[in-house]
């Protein structure tokens, strides 16, 4: 080996460092996920001109600090902000994760045109398209003005010049995994280049007090590619979700420390780009079938926001000596469960018989509120009768058959009667809390018996 060069193994989950390969990270305990790197040792160039014009200080006590609000840089979008917490906040550092073609760089590119109009000073920096490819996708997307400035490049080094002599108000990094930083060796993409990358622009971001959005790509298993220490490094964390030949798309924050981790953003792809959907339950149930049996529709609550969505299921005599079980849109483990408590409590006899549920329109649901709805549709659908489309319902279901209260039943009441149901099929409990509401009827259960019953 060359001197001045060492073989050092990472952990592609949470960054931590070996001189040699193990198969099981001490540091997160995952299995196969070192990765061999060759580290030049060289004296490396400081990368802390921003920390040198902070204030120099000792400790301080924490009642001598003054804070004020600071302003939120309002996107134009409502949706976005709605997920980032009420706007940008200055200084910060983005990190936008989804799959391939799902439309990040077509969001953000957005983000820029709406910020310009306004006349933030934009910067969008590319180290994946040309300058006429960005300008194809622009003109789709319509005018830009002239605050918007575009940037090709891969060498974070100029890079990091060109932000600190232009100084914009927020800048693009599309995307983090062609960044490269000249001091480390291993290639763009790999775990040090990827670590020292981020470290680099959130010195930027709060040395200068800009905000950055990173751009980075997803793995199989849909998390971002790279080393787990990257979530953990930037303010917030947003996965864009869906599926690229539909036309849904759904923004969702998973880490934010300016706001909710609960809320969700929903964006329909067209031609022109992305546009947002201001009533998401209507955009859900269109084009639900009438009469069918094994529909009915649930209510979800995602941050501050009731959605309505229709819950289907298939249930069908099998051939198989292992009846298939499949569930897109909620967690297949959920499923099952509930499976089992319908074949214990209710006598349904479902081992026989091959299961299919769907979360209609794409979104994926992982609260327990919807568990009614699931179990309500699997019996429509095994009893082949179908449920009045104006019945919604929701709540949590025990394993011995019971139904347990949610949250906010109060919104997701008033959403169902916003749009026209006359019939909300709810716990016991959530209906003398939420009491009489004109125009709808609440029927209140407490098992699955009882809910069953009140379909019929």
């Amino acid at each position: 080996m060359a001197k001045g060069k060492s073989t050092v193994f990472f952990c592609q989950s949470c960054g931590y460092e070996s001189p040699k390969w193990m198969g099981q990270c001490p540091g997160c305990r995952e299995w196969n996920t070192f990765v061999e790197e060759t580290v030049v040792k060289s004296e490396k160039k400081s990368t802390g001109r921003v920390s040198e014009r902070r204030a120099a200080g000792g400790p301080v006590c924490l009642s001598s600090i003054e804070t004020k609000d600071e302003e939120r840089l309002d996107t134009r979008m409502e949706e976005l902000n709605r997920v980032l917490g009420g706007g940008i906040v200055p200084g910060s550092l983005v990190l936008v994760g989804g799959d391939p073609g799902i439309g990040k760089s077509t969001l953000l590119l957005q983000v820029c045109q709406k910020l310009a109009a306004d006349g933030r000073s934009v910067l969008y920096i590319s180290g994946e398209e040309s300058l006429k490819q960005i300008k194809l996708r622009a003109a789709r997307i319509g005018e830009f003005s002239d605050r918007l400035l575009l940037f090709c490049e891969t060498n974070l080094e100029l890079i990091r010049e060109t932000i600190e002599g232009s100084r914009p108000e927020v800048v693009i990094i599309d995307s983090i995994q062609t960044m490269y930083n000249e001091n480390v060796s291993s290639a763009p993409g790999s775990v040090s280049q990827v670590r020292e990358s981020t470290s680099i622009l959130m010195q930027l971001a709060k040395g200068l007090g800009i905000t950055i959005f990173i751009v980075g790509h997803v793995t199989k298993e849909g998390t971002v590619a790279g080393p787990r220490v990257l979530e953990h490094m930037v303010d917030t964390v947003l996965y864009f979700e869906g599926d690229r030949h539909a036309s849904y798309r759904i923004l969702r924050a998973v880490k934010n420390r300016f706001g909710s981790t609960n809320e969700i953003g929903v964006f329909e792809m067209r031609e022109t780009g992305l546009t947002e959907v201001e009533n998401p339950s209507e955009f859900m149930l269109n084009g639900r079938p009438e009469a069918a049996s094994g529909s009915i529709v649930a209510c979800s609550v995602e941050g501050t926001r009731p959605i309505l969505l229709e819950i289907q299921a298939l249930v069908s005599r099998s051939q198989l000596t292992m009846p298939r079980r499949t569930a897109a849109g909620m967690d297949y483990n959920r499923v099952s469960l509930l499976l089992a408590v319908l074949e214990k409590r209710l006598n349904l006899h479902l081992s026989g018989s091959d299961v299919y549920v769907n979360i209609a329109g794409g979104i994926r649901i992982n609260e327990p509120a919807i568990d009614l709805g699931v179990v309500l549709a699997i019996v429509s659908s095994y009893r082949d009768q179908a449920i009045d489309e104006k019945v919604l319902a929701f709540g949590e279901v025990g394993l011995s058959g019971e139904v347990r209260a949610v949250s906010q039943a109060s919104q997701r009441v008033q959403e169902a009667r916003k749009l026209g149901f006359t019939t909300v099929i709810l716990p016991e409990v959530c209906r003398q809390q939420v009491g009489r509401v004109d125009g709808i009827r609440l029927c209140g259960v407490r098992t699955v018996a009882d809910a069953v019953r009140a379909i019929s």
